[in-house]
């Protein structure tokens, strides 16, 4: 198996530029770094919605694997289609299943921040490496509501989905 991994400036980040689209045909996978991403201070900054993969089909990953991200990115994709809608007239014209999308995908967002082991020096976060089936787990249940009830800053730069449940329980000590 043959794997190369480059990277590819994209003028003024327009991925829709002719040359990097033409290139990106070409790829199994891209990895899209966004800068709105970055200043939420979630990192890496990955795009779930502008980054591609050819695996991601169920009959690589699974049904599992698959499923659930395809529901994260469709909370996403949800939730970035409100933001006009709450940047003009706020959260609270926001129907109530509206609002709960809007609640899931920003603790998703942070839940795809990963404390890096080559980066607990810039972050004063220890590295985490969590299996894959523990962090599809995680999202699955972000996504069936079992943590709705979970402040959102609690799933920024945690390992397992455990780690979030229990720096929920500390940041609630903290505040009584």
């Amino acid at each position: 198996m043959l794997r190369r991994y480059g990277a590819i400036y994209v003028p003024a980040d327009d991925l829709t530029d002719p040359a990097p689209a033409t290139t990106f045909a070409h790829l199994d996978a891209t990895t899209v770094l966004s800068r709105a991403i970055a200043e939420l201070g979630i990192y890496p900054a990955v795009d779930p919605l502008d980054s591609t993969s050819r695996i991601m089909d169920p009959n690589i990953v699974g049904n599992e694997h698959y499923d659930v991200a395809r529901g994260v990115q469709k909370i996403l994709q949800d939730y970035k289609s409100l933001q006009d809608i709450i940047a003009i007239l706020g959260m609270d014209e926001l129907s109530e299943e509206d609002k709960l999308t809007v609640s899931r995908a920003r603790k998703i967002q942070r839940f795809l921040s990963q404390p890096f082991q080559v980066a607990e020096v810039f972050t004063g976060h220890m590295g985490k490496l969590v299996p894959l089936k523990e962090t599809i787990k995680g999202f699955q249940q972000i996504l069936a509501g079992e943590y709705d009830h979970l402040p959102e800053q609690a799933f920024y730069m945690v390992g397992p989905i455990e780690e979030a449940v229990a720096k929920a329980d500390k940041l609630a000590e903290e505040h009584s």
